[in-house]
C-alpha cells in the first residue's frame, strides 16, 4: 500500500473491500471479521463516510489495540499491516484461511459497502458455498492489462463519479484498488467488466434476447445475442425490452410522459440481479431475456445461493459474485442492502400490475406478466393463429383499393385503417415479422399508391388513399 493508492481508495469511496472510519473504536473488530470472512480489505482510520480526511494518529498503543482485537477473534486473525500514510492510518486485512471468523459481537460479512451481522444458520450455509473459489475470483489465463478497454474503464469511473484520469501508466493501480488485479494477473471479474473482447476469454458469458409471437418459442421474430461486457449486456437487454413493450403517453400540461406496460425500473432491477447473481461456473448456459405476448421472462443460470430460504427470500441478500456486485454498486446500480426483490414487487404494485413470479431452482427466473389492458397486439386477419380473412372482407378491401394484395400487405393496411398513427415497431409486433419485412411491405403499398405518409417520420401519420 502506498500513498497514491490510498488517495485513489478515498476517491473511489467505500466498497466491498474498503471501509472508512472517522476515528478508532474497538468496534472495528466487526469490520476486521467481515473482511476476513469475505475477500479481505482495508480500513482507513481518519476518513469520514463522505470521504473527507480528518486524520488519525498512529501510536504503538493503537497498533497494539488493533492487533489484540484481531487475535481475540475466533479463529484469530492476523492483521497484514498497519501503517500511516499522510494523515490516514491504514489497516490491511487478508481474506481468512479458516472461515468463518467471529468476534465478541458475532459473525459478520461484507456486502457491497456494508458490514452485516449473520446468524449461525447463515454462517453454515454461506460458508459451505463461499469457501469454494468462485469463478469471478479465478485468474484469467493469458489475459494481460493490454486486453483491457480503457474506454470501458472510463465509462465505469464516470458512472461511479470518480474523478480519476486513468491511463496505461496508472491502470494497474486502479485495477488493484478495485480488487480485480493481484499477483500480476487479472481476475475473471475484471474480464467480465472491462475486457475489450470478453468472448475471447469467457465465451459463455452472453445474453440471448428473443421476442416471440404468441406464448411460446415457436415463432421468434426478433433475436439478438450479446457477447460483450456485463454493462453492455445490461444496456442492450434494456433497449431490446423497450423495443418490444407497448407504451402509452400521458399529457400533463405541456409535459408528455411515456408509460411502459411494465415499469422499466423493475425490469432493470431484474436484469442487474441476473448479471450479478449468475453462476458463471455453469458453462454452456446464458442469460435469457424472453418477450412473449403475455409476459417477459428473465433467466439466469444458478438458483438462489445457499442460505436463502422461502422465509428470508427477498429480505436477505447473499451475493454469488461479490466483486461484480461491488462494481455495480459503485455505479449506483445496486442498493447497499438486498432490496432488489422487494423493489420489483413494489414497482409492479405501484403501477397497478400483478407482482412478478420468481422461480428458483437450477435457473433463477423472474416472470413479469404483461397487462392486456395496454396491449396493442390484437388478432388481425391473415395473422398466424387467426381464422383467416374471409371472402367478404377480402372482396371489400379489394374493391376499396382496386388492387390484389398479399397477406402481409392486407394486415398492414387493416392496421393503418384502424390506427393511422401505428408505428413500424407496433406492426412488427402485431404481425410477428421483422421490422425490415414490415418496411418492405410498406414500400410495396407506396409503389402501388395505396398508402402515403403525411408529415415527418415522428409526429406524422399514415393515410390510405381512397379509390
Amino acid at each position: 500500500m502506498n500513498l497514491e493508492r490510498v488517495k485513489l481508495l478515498v476517491k473511489e469511496g467505500e466498497g466491498l473491500s474498503v471501509e472508512f472510519k472517522e476515528k478508532y473504536t474497538s468496534k472495528i473488530d466487526r469490520d476486521i471479521v467481515a473482511f476476513a470472512n469475505t475477500r479481505g480489505g482495508v480500513i482507513l482510520l481518519g476518513v469520514r463516510d463522505d470521504g473527507k480526511i480528518v486524520g488519525e494518529t498512529l501510536t504503538n498503543k493503537l497498533k497494539s489495540a488493533i492487533n489484540d482485537l484481531a487475535r481475540n477473534c475466533e479463529p484469530s486473525i492476523s492483521v497484514k499491516k498497519i501503517s500511516k500514510l499522510d494523515k490516514i492510518v491504514v489497516v490491511e486485512i487478508d481474506e481468512g484461511d479458516e472461515k468463518p471468523h467471529s468476534c465478541g459481537s458475532g459473525y459478520f460479512r461484507r456486502l457491497d459497502a456494508v458490514t452485516q451481522k449473520m446468524s449461525q444458520k447463515e454462517v453454515r450455509a454461506i460458508f459451505k458455498e463461499t469457501n469454494m473459489v468462485s469463478f469471478e475470483s479465478l485468474f484469467s489465463e493469458d489475459f494481460t492489462p493490454a486486453d483491457m478497454s480503457l474506454a470501458k474503464i472510463k465509462i465505469f469511473l464516470r458512472e461511479a463519479r470518480v474523478s480519476y484520469r486513468v491511463n496505461k501508466a496508472n491502470l494497474i493501480s486502479l485495477l488493484s484498488s478495485l480488487g480485480i488485479f493481484q499477483k500480476d494477473r487479472i481476475k475473471n471479474a475484471g474480464v467480465l467488466m472491462f475486457a475489450s473482447k470478453v468472448e475471447k476469454f469467457i465465451p459463455h458469458s452472453e445474453a440471448i434476447l428473443i421476442a416471440c409471437k404468441g406464448r411460446d418459442k415457436r415463432y421468434i421474430y426478433d433475436r439478438k445475442d450479446v457477447r460483450d461486457d456485463l454493462v453492455a449486456q445490461l444496456n442492450e437487454a434494456l433497449m431490446f425490452v423497450r423495443k418490444h413493450l407497448n407504451v402509452r403517453s400521458e399529457i400533463h400540461g405541456v409535459n408528455r410522459r411515456d408509460i411502459y406496460e411494465i415499469p422499466l425500473k423493475a425490469l432493470r432491477e431484474a436484469l442487474v440481479n441476473a448479471l450479478i447473481h449468475r453462476d458463471y461456473n455453469m458453462q454452456g448456459t446464458s442469460i435469457y431475456v424472453e418477450v412473449y405476448d403475455d409476459r417477459v421472462v428473465i433467466v439466469n443460470p444458478g438458483g438462489v445461493p445457499s442460505g436463502i430460504t422461502k422465509l428470508n427470500f427477498g429480505k436477505e441478500s447473499i451475493r454469488r459474485n461479490l466483486v461484480i456486485a461491488d462494481l455495480f454498486h459503485r455505479m449506483g446500480m445496486v442498493e447497499r442492502v438486498g432490496s432488489g426483490i422487494k423493489k420489483m414487487r413494489d414497482l409492479m404494485n405501484e403501477a397497478g400490475l400483478k407482482e412478478p413470479v420468481f422461480e428458483t431452482e437450477n435457473f433463477f427466473r423472474v416472470i413479469f406478466p404483461r397487462d392486456p389492458r395496454y396491449s396493442l397486439k390484437r388478432e388481425m386477419p391473415g395473422m398466424v393463429g387467426s381464422k383467416g380473412l374471409g371472402k367478404g372482407w377480402e372482396k371489400g378491401l379489394g374493391e376499396r383499393v382496386g388492387r390484389k394484395l398479399g397477406k402481409n400487405e392486407r394486415c398492414i393496411l387493416v392496421a393503418m385503417l384502424e390506427n393511422k398513427n401505428v408505428t413500424i415497431q407496433e406492426l412488427s409486433g402485431l404481425m410477428g415479422i421483422s421490422t425490415t419485412a414490415v418496411e418492405n411491405n410498406i414500400k410495396k403499398l407506396k409503389r402501388k399508391k395505396i398508402i402515403k405518409r403525411v408529415g415527418p417520420a415522428k409526429g406524422g401519420h399514415w393515410e390510405v388513399i381512397e379509390r
